[in-house]
């Protein structure tokens, strides 16, 4: 049962190795971009269905978006504190 769970979690909540320099907050950022991707595909797919009005799936993501670059200002991703500019 435990391998059954283990299967469809695998399955539906795909996660890609990490590549990058490995940091803390690559790290952490990476499987917040992971979760956005699998996120907005999730409504993509429910707005190609009909389930969901392209206006709601546009907002949805924007808001997910939004998390996303909250998530990467706040781990600093991007900045380069010790360096002169």
């Amino acid at each position: 049962m435990a391998d059954e769970n283990n299967d469809k979690n695998n399955f539906l909540y795909p996660h890609s190795p990490y590549h990058g320099e490995v940091k803390p907050e690559n790290l952490v950022f990476n499987a917040n971009l992971q979760q956005f991707a699998q996120r907005a595909s999730y409504i993509c797919n429910l707005e190609t269905g009909g389930k969901i009005s392209t206006e709601e799936a546009y907002q949805q993501i924007k808001s997910l978006w939004k998390e996303l670059k909250h998530s990467k200002e706040q781990l600093g991703i991007g900045k380069k504190p010790f360096q002169e500019e």
